[in-house]
């Protein structure tokens, strides 16, 4: 208990401390991140519907406003769609198939990328040009466009969503660490580490992997961000999660149908939500560019 008191004692007088509390851009991106968080958590347990039970919807509250205009109740702050389904409750759950897509992606990515640059950074010759030609080719490619095409060999389904965005997701990863590792890897240190005789798979997470961590934090930090809209605009192409299994994504396609017919509020709000997250998620990124960076400082 007492090394753990220590540890927030140390962590509330540093600096990287100092300066989050002083930076109100960390404070309202890290707020809107932990709203979420929140609201992902306990999603059942804040609305009263669950939105995609069949039992619990009602056609003959289909398309009612949000809760300010002339028709709407307070049962439905945000409003209903046109199968009864309440609008804030499908962007709780919707939310959750989201921020988790996101998540899993950029973690997936990240192992992936960090992996093939390590090997490409410690070792060199033909395997580095492999690695590194593959890169180039994907990146010449828009990674919505490259996506897209993924997902139309794989089919629908949230795993094949997964596949999709690790697949397009690496590439960034790989060189920013491939890069680090040919500095590290000229160093005295690693040199010394080869001649002792020290197996190159200790050389790599021992000496070369700890030095590439803090640009990965902020890369990875961000590309949940980007992951997310890669999603949404699958999603909205018909092409990315399941009506089984919904995204805000998926429920801006819905909207977008009769959202010239007046019923705006179907599609208008998991935009926000979308916008609003990707915007909290860039603002802690923002954050830790600045702070993790030595050059910055």
């Amino acid at each position: 208990m007492n090394a753990f008191s220590s540890s927030i004692s140390r962590f509330a007088a540093s600096e990287f401390f100092h300066n989050f509390r002083h930076n109100s851009s960390a404070i309202l991106g890290s707020a809107i991140v932990v709203m979420f968080a929140v609201m992902i958590a306990l999603g059942p347990w804040l609305v009263a519907q669950d939105p995609y039970d069949v039992a619990q919807l009602e056609l003959m509250d289909s398309f009612k406003p949000p809760v300010w205009l002339e028709g709407g109740t307070s049962q439905y702050l945000l409003g209903t769609d046109g199968q009864g389904r309440d609008v804030l409750a499908s962007i709780v759950y919707g939310s959750r198939i989201s921020l988790f897509i996101g998540v899993a992606a950029m973690l997936g990515s990240c192992l992936l990328g960090t992996t093939l640059g390590l090997l490409a950074g410690f070792y060199g010759g033909r395997l580095d040009s492999l690695i590194m030609r593959i890169a180039d080719i994907q990146l010449s490619f828009p990674s919505v466009l490259t996506a897209l095409f993924l997902m139309s060999a794989f089919g629908t389904g949230v795993d094949k969503v997964l596949i999709a965005l690790i697949s397009v997701g690496w590439v960034v990863y790989a060189r920013i660490v491939r890069g680090s590792t040919l500095r590290e890897t000229q160093k005295e240190y690693v040199q010394a580490a080869r001649v002792s005789g020290l197996p190159n798979r200790k050389i790599i997470l021992r000496h070369a992997l700890p030095n590439v961590l803090t640009p990965l934090i902020v890369v990875a930090t961000i590309q949940v961000g980007t992951f997310i809209l890669i999603e949404a605009s699958l999603s909205f192409l018909g092409v990315g999660v399941p009506i089984t299994e919904p995204s805000l994504g998926l429920l801006i396609k819905n909207g977008f149908d009769v959202l010239f017919s007046g019923l705006w509020w179907i599609s208008v709000f998991p935009g926000l939500f979308i916008m609003l997250i990707v915007f909290g998620i860039n603002l802690l990124g923002d954050f830790l560019r600045d702070e993790l960076n030595p050059r910055l400082k």
